[in-house]
């Protein structure tokens, strides 16, 4: 958290652990730099909060997701790749966020991201999404083929794939 969460809407960013993405800075996946653009947008601001859950691999965790690395190596998107290791595209639900946000006293916000299940479970939550605030990333030759899933298989709303 930094600064003033008591003004009309701060600023929140839902973060969902990526280890190889945040830690490692694969080139497979925009996170890293999502966690980066989100914090410098924070800080630009002066107030905002993060919220970095425990949800490796949309949920499925960090050795499903090293098997997951291989089927995409093999020719899998990310998508495929869950699916074909017996999973869900996305086990995240955002029920530790809402229940900070209700705790804090926090019932609207301008939230980045790209993701619309995010605004969809705060809103369902009852807190209301004042701004979407886009966390796009220039694609690469390395993790165009993981946006262009995210946007066509995942709903993502991103412009620049």
């Amino acid at each position: 958290m930094m600064g003033d969460l008591t003004c009309n809407a701060p600023l929140l960013r839902i973060h969902s652990q990526c280890l190889t993405g945040d830690a490692f800075r694969s080139l497979r996946c925009d996170c890293g730099e999502q966690l980066q653009a989100s914090l410098r947008m924070i800080a630009e601001a002066g107030a905002g909060m993060l919220i970095y859950e425990e949800m490796e691999g949309r949920g499925i965790g960090l050795m499903a997701k090293v098997r997951a690395y291989e089927l995409q190596d093999g020719g899998c998107d990310t998508v495929e790749a869950n699916e074909r290791l017996g999973y869900r595209i996305d086990y995240r639900d955002y029920i530790l966020p809402v229940q900070i946000l209700h705790r804090l006293g926090i019932s609207r916000v301008r939230l980045i991201t790209n993701n619309p299940e995010k605004i969809n479970s705060l809103m369902a939550a009852g807190i209301a999404v004042a701004e979407r605030i886009p966390c796009e990333t220039i694609p690469t030759q390395h993790d165009l083929r993981y946006l262009q899933a995210k946007k066509l298989q995942m709903g993502h709303m991103l412009s620049n794939v």
